[in-house]
């Protein structure tokens, strides 16, 4: 049988380009990486954003640096990694603000798993649900009363349009049966600062951050989103044992890069991050400031943001949630 010129061409081809993959994969990085995070500062993602590139400098033998982008509920800086090269130089901190976006926002630059491979998840924490304490609600159940006695009487604050934050906050009206008016920030530290001042009343953020502002007494907090009571406030219940069955919300992290980033990047890449959120000294900080690691191959992570995706389109119509 004779074979074609053309054909051991290709087949040259291609596994010579396969070659080049490896040898990049194995030299990867020779300069330094930039994490995009499409969020404000101060807030979770640029935390760990941040605590994970300090770690993946000593395996990788080069610098990690955070690239804070926010605005417009993630799509600006989430947009600038989807143009960029694939070649595992820029990735992508991103959040469950970005599955929720795939059907709450379709009018975008981008679409995520189309436009971007996925590479790791790093963790997830759960939210607490605060209120100013000018607010004469002690409870899950008074606030409530208060707000079905005067409906879209009272504000909560979020990160924006997409975010967990605002989703948590719209779930919550929801199954309450109440109504507040989300009055969106550009990050989580500004919607943060509004609640302590007292412009606004109410807001969801994630516990590893706003638990130090409860201990302080800066804002009351009533609820939890978790299905049971977090370590870092034992003291505080769940929203769903407070009254309103079911309720669960969260916040979770992940990593990914522009679709064509080769391969053996993004398997390297995952490896290092398994690794740096399976340390026990890694478990132990993050467990004291309520956040549990989380540990997937691409391949789980891509089932997973699938899924998510599809959850969160459900939510969306039920709810009847609009983008603002």
């Amino acid at each position: 049988m004779r074979v074609s010129t053309r054909v051991l061409t290709a087949s040259s081809v291609i596994f010579l380009c396969l070659i080049s993959q490896a040898v990049s994969a194995q030299q990867y990085p020779v300069k330094p990486v930039r994490i995009v995070v499409p969020f404000g500062a101060g807030g979770p993602a640029d935390i760990y954003a941040r605590y994970l590139a300090q770690r993946m400098q000593e395996p990788l033998g080069h610098s990690f640096v955070v690239d804070d982008r926010p605005g417009a509920g993630s799509i600006i800086g989430t947009d600038l990694v989807a143009k960029s090269p694939p070649d595992g130089y820029t990735l992508l901190l991103m959040s469950n603000t970005h599955t929720v976006n795939e059907s709450l926002v379709p009018k975008k630059p981008f679409t995520l798993m189309k436009d971007f491979v996925p590479i790791a998840p790093i963790n997830y924490s759960d939210l607490v649900l605060v209120v100013h304490p000018s607010l004469p609600a002690k409870s899950i159940k008074e606030l409530i009363a208060l707000a079905k006695a005067k409906p879209n009487g009272f504000n909560y604050a979020s990160s924006g349009t997409g975010t967990p934050y605002h989703m948590a906050g719209e779930l919550f009206k929801a199954m309450a049966g109440v109504q507040f008016v989300h009055i969106p920030h550009k990050g989580s530290g500004e919607a943060r600062t509004s609640v302590m001042s007292g412009q606004v009343e109410v807001m969801l953020d994630a516990i590893t951050t706003m638990s130090p502002m409860v201990k302080a007494n800066r804002v009351r907090a009533l609820g939890t989103t978790g299905l049971k009571r977090s370590p870092v406030l034992p003291d505080i219940p769940t929203i769903s044992e407070a009254g309103v069955k079911g309720y669960e919300a969260t916040i979770w992290l992940g990593i990914m890069a522009p679709t064509g980033t080769p391969k053996p990047i993004v398997d390297r890449l995952n490896a290092e991050i398994v690794k740096i959120v399976a340390r026990p000294d890694v478990k132990k900080v993050w467990n004291e400031q309520g956040a549990e690691p989380m540990s997937m191959t691409p391949a789980e992570f891509e089932k997973y943001l699938n899924a998510d995706i599809a959850k969160w389109a459900n939510v969306v119509k039920i709810a009847g949630i609009k983008a603002e």
